[in-house]
């Protein structure tokens, strides 16, 4: 999921902020993630790949070195792009694993990782939709108001197999369902009527050489290489 565009916290909450690691209030946390230093930054998949349009494996494989490589990895490349979230399938992983790092609308930041998440089911009579501009990594560029709940409940695993529950409100909410809908095969494009869609795949082809290029150059930043994108077909 991209970085969103609704309005920041107030000074206020900012000063009460704290930073939840998977799920749970923590004194401090480093500006830049460990994982993001340890990890390799991968290609984002964009949209119209099969990758992103099958839902994923369940992972049945628990604290392996592969497993935490990945994580790292998916870390260090949702960083260089400036995203939110980021799916495994969005690294080209097919397997039901998305990790993030965002900041709340409370100035609350959220930094964590679940294994095969299932996400709560919202009674009706407390669901509350909430229309907010959306984006996604693998979509570069364009961001299209789109409504969903505003809170969530996920629940899987770590990296270690240990059972975990997050809930989010707001634009976590709105993170952990989109992350959620990835794992399923789904982007946000698919939540659009089909007029908005076309708006958004032009507006994505518009801008997506910039929006690589922004990646590439923050990577660099880093110390870290960015992946080269593949050739076009019939070039």
């Amino acid at each position: 999921m991209a970085v969103g565009l609704g309005g920041s916290a107030s000074a206020r909450e900012q000063a009460r902020a704290r930073v939840r690691v998977q799920g749970r209030p923590v004194a401090s946390y480093p500006r830049v993630a460990p994982e993001v230093e340890r990890g390799t930054v991968r290609r984002i998949t964009v949209v119209g790949e099969e990758v992103l349009a099958r839902p994923c494996r369940e992972v049945v494989e628990f604290g392996g070195a592969d497993l935490a490589r990945l994580v790292d990895d998916m870390f260090a490349t949702n960083h260089v792009a400036g995203g939110a979230a980021i799916a495994a399938n969005q690294v080209g992983v097919d397997l039901r694993l998305f990790v993030w790092d965002i900041t709340d609308e409370w100035g609350v930041r959220h930094v964590g990782h679940i294994l095969n998440p299932v996400l709560d089911e919202v009674p009706a009579a407390r669901r509350r939709l909430v229309e907010e501009p959306e984006g996604c990594l693998s979509v570069p560029g364009p961001y299209v108001p789109l409504a969903r709940p505003d809170r969530a409940v996920v629940r899987g695993r770590d990296k270690d197999g240990t059972p975990l529950t997050v809930e989010g409100r707001g634009y976590f909410a709105r993170c952990l369902q989109h992350e959620t809908d990835h794992l399923h095969g789904h982007l946000y494009l698919d939540r659009l009527a089909v007029r908005e869609r076309r708006s958004a795949l032009r507006e994505m082809a518009a801008g997506k050489d910039a929006v690589l290029a922004r990646r590439a150059a923050d990577a660099a930043r880093l110390g870290k290489e960015y992946p080269r994108e593949p050739p076009a077909q019939g070039r």
